[in-house]
């Protein structure tokens, strides 16, 4: 099983920045399909953000477009997401995901990073 690690979330300003780090590991033994980044706030259902493929196609929530950017290395070691222009709606703990391919599905979940951004 692949295993995930958030890092990066933290307490912002709006209009403020932030970048997400999400480290896989195990992947040795497991092929990536397209990993992502989704977002739960609190009452609400958890939600995509962003997704980015084997191919590097990306895919994002409107509310995010042109805000914020997903990108990863060329080994899927490590999966980034670049936040600009924050605004308070953007509160809520933030999900790494990785889903293998049709040939030997699984999907993997991170523990989770909180972002805040403050009014």
């Amino acid at each position: 099983q692949v295993q995930l690690v958030e890092s990066g979330g933290g307490l912002v300003q709006t209009g403020g920045s932030l970048r997400l780090s999400c480290a896989a590991s195990g992947r040795s033994f497991f092929s990536i399909n397209v990993m992502g980044w989704y977002r739960q706030a609190p009452g609400n259902q958890r939600e995509l953000v962003a997704t980015i493929s084997s191919t590097r196609r990306t895919n994002y929530a409107d509310s995010v477009k042109g805000r914020f950017t997903i990108s990863r290395d060329n080994a899927w070691n490590t999966v980034y997401l670049q936040m600009n222009s924050l605004k308070p709606e953007d509160t809520a703990v933030y999900y790494c995901n990785a889903e293998g391919p049709a040939t030997m599905y699984y999907v993997a979940w991170g523990q989770g990073t909180q972002v805040t951004v403050s009014s």
